[in-house]
């Protein structure tokens, strides 16, 4: 076995690749960047080897840089992780032949894989179904439009080389197929250097189901079954689970078999995912064939109980494996949530900045109970009582860069059922803290109570549609705004008491003879009147909640109240006169008043927000990467004002309404921070 391996990545994979590579007894080298050099891989690694600036340009896609520091450290072989240099097959031969394994396929696999268009004719060549589009050269945008026309709208436009959901557009006409093949084209040459485009038929309510295969250098493959990755935006994986709901056995084992044929027409050996669209009536099409460890790839391992990591590192040692695919099973549910650094709030902006407060809930049994041994992939044995995995590459103090990637942690949970990993994926949520930037927790514990995701009637579709108009918090109903005044009024109560010791203050002794523990509770423009006891007992609008525990300390973040019917998990912060409280995607502000307060309350004057409707502001940390229009053009609403490159992704603005450009104190190439303005425009 390699006594020691460097890992070409960074972030929470660089991180996994060292969990499972210290559990082997081999020793890890890592590589940063100048903004990575006091982050979690490099302190978690034996070594580490400096690349160069921030940009990935400049350091982790140097294939010379890192074939050095194999050389000046010994390491005997490489992961890759994903992304990055991970499908490069030039990097794979520059190390080959220099004599350093890389942990993954061969260059041969690669170049025939990482090409989509070269991979979906060798998918056919091999039996497995393609969906119809077209290959060749695409020339300009206004060829796009024609192909997409013949094609038949809706259409999808990819980069060949691409991944991740970067240079990729749906187009349902031809302005959109001209547009979205310009942003896709300069996307995929920003992202991996290659700005080749295709253009293939959208399936319809379609959902995006991907087998992982495992294949060793003896001929030997296998199909780790399925995992479902239908919850997306902007074709980016939000949340994934496995095995998934929608599939039976026969379509199971023939998208396993399928996969399996591909992976050994190109002599596949490592682990790979063939992804593919699937249609409301379980027909199947071929997407593409990633070569490489994929970021979902922790809710396989828990359903069944294979390190994959291990077992590339083995693969690429020159061992068999050690299982057939009659020792392949499903065991449970598992579900998978991207904890990305993006404001749902703002559009699912990206966001930069410090971790001020970072805590996930704890690895292991969700309740708390011992576990009784580790599994090969990391999972708690604990007889059958939810788990909490948490794969991350941040602590408390790290810095979210606008250099990378804005995936912050891949939190995953184990049940035996659907239903059991999902109740367990919504109160991790609710634990996990996370402060100092946007992120998307609120979105995601919103998705886990959506009555289609608990259905499992979901599709690719399911954000855009449910979500049309972007994302403004779950909503509370009046029976959750009633426990909310509650947990306020109780939390309120408890905070006063431990600033005055471990008994009431004579002021709140006083108030609650004065007026029987009675407290008015302001939700936006609801007041809820809120009785409490000495006892514990609570009642909100006159309706009796019974008897309510809280468990909460003044000062932390969590609250657990037990109601009579379940537990709550809040997340609870101070405002002026009250709690912001968050629970499942809900966020409210709480205000507690004693009732002759509150009719003083309500007589204060609400703050006006500042008018900036004559100005663009930069929605998000970025660079300008164009600028369509100039000082003193006019404006449509919709029409194109500028491009704004933020964590690897293009993000384009467009006019609100009809205007005349008074002013762009901006240009192309700048780096802005959010509400930076780049246009003004007259009054």
């Amino acid at each position: 076995m390699f006594e020691k391996i460097l890992i070409a990545n960074r972030g929470e994979i660089a991180c996994r690749v060292i969990r499972t590579a210290k559990k082997m007894g081999i020793a890890t080298v890592a590589v940063y960047s100048d903004a990575d050099r006091d982050a979690m891989h490099v302190r978690q690694a034996d070594e580490a080897v400096h690349l160069g600036p921030p940009q990935a340009g400049q350091s982790y896609l140097l294939g010379e840089r890192i074939l050095k520091a194999c050389r000046d450290t010994g390491a005997e072989a490489v992961h890759p992780g994903y992304g990055f240099l991970s499908e490069n097959a030039d990097f794979c031969q520059m190390l080959e032949d220099a004599g350093i394994a890389f942990i993954g396929p061969k260059p041969k696999a690669i170049r025939a894989m990482g090409d989509k268009i070269t991979s979906k004719k060798l998918a056919a060549e091999a039996g497995v179904s393609t969906v119809p589009g077209f290959m060749g050269l695409i020339e300009n945008a206004g060829h796009a439009a024609e192909i997409a026309a013949e094609v038949g709208y809706p259409v999808m436009i990819k980069a060949s080389a691409g991944g991740g959901g970067k240079g990729m557009r749906i187009a349902w006409n031809d302005a959109e197929a001209k547009d979205g093949f310009e942003r896709s084209r300069s996307e995929a040459k920003s992202s991996f250097g290659d700005d080749r485009i295709f253009i293939e038929k959208f399936v319809e309510e379609p959902r995006h189901i991907e087998i992982q295969v495992l294949a060793d250098s003896f001929g030997n493959c296998v199909y780790l079954n399925e995992r479902e990755c239908s919850i997306q935006r902007r074709n980016q994986k939000v949340v994934e689970e496995a095995p998934s709901s929608f599939l039976d056995e026969k379509t199971r084992k023939a998208m396993g078999e399928q996969s399996v044929a591909l992976a050994k027409a190109v002599d596949y050996q490592s682990a790979g995912t063939v992804e593919f669209i699937v249609d409301k009536n379980r027909n199947f099409y071929f997407l593409e064939m990633n070569t490489r460890l994929q970021v979902e790839h922790p809710v396989t391992e828990l359903i069944t109980g294979v390190d994959l990591v291990e077992q590339m590192i083995r693969i690429a040692d020159g061992e068999r494996l050690p299982f057939t695919q009659e020792d392949v099973t499903i065991d449970g549910w598992a579900i998978e949530s991207r904890v990305y650094a993006e404001d749902p709030y703002r559009g699912f902006l990206p966001s930069i900045g410090r971790l001020k407060r970072y805590s996930p809930p704890d690895e292991g049994p969700l309740d708390g109970s011992p576990a009784s041994g580790a599994g090969p992939a990391g999972r708690a044995v604990a007889g059958g009582a939810p788990i909490v995995r948490n794969d991350t590459g941040v602590s408390e103090g790290s810095e979210i860069s606008m250099f990378y990637d804005p995936m912050i942690a891949k939190l995953c949970t184990w049940g035996e059922t659907r239903e059991a990993a999902t109740d367990a994926m919504a109160e991790a949520l609710d634990r996990f803290v996370l402060d100092g930037i946007g992120h998307n927790v609120p979105f995601v514990a919103a998705i886990m109570q959506h009555p289609r995701w608990r259905s499992g009637e979901i599709s690719t579709g399911f954000i855009a549609e449910e979500y049309p108009d972007g994302f403004a918090g779950a909503h509370a109903d009046a029976a959750m705004r009633a426990k909310l005044a509650a947990a306020a009024v109780l939390i309120d109560r408890a905070s006063q008491r431990r600033r005055a010791g471990s008994g009431p203050s004579l002021g709140e002794t006083l108030a609650l003879s004065r007026d029987g523990g009675r407290r008015i509770v302001c939700i936006g423009e609801d007041r809820l009147v809120v009785d409490a006891s000495e006892a514990g007992g609570i009642a909100v609008d006159g309706a009796d909640l019974g008897t309510v525990a809280l468990d909460f300390r003044r000062g932390e973040p969590l609250a657990k109240l037990r109601f009579a019917d379940g537990t709550l998990h809040l997340r609870v912060d101070p405002i002026t006169s009250g709690y912001r409280l968050r629970h499942a995607g809900i966020d409210v502000e709480a205000r507690v008043y004693r009732p002759h307060m509150a009719a003083l309350a309500a007589l204060m004057p609400k703050r006006q927000a500042p008018d900036t409707s004559n100005l663009l502001l930069c929605p998000m940390p970025g660079v300008v990467v164009s600028l369509s229009v100039a000082e003193g053009d006019s404006v449509e609403a919709g029409q194109t004002l500028a491009v704004i490159e933020a964590m690897k992704m293009e993000n384009v603005l467009r006019a609100e309404h009809k205007a005349v450009v008074k002013s762009i104190p901006v240009k192309a190439g700048d780096s802005l921070a959010v509400d930076a303005v780049i246009m003004e425009f007259e009054t």
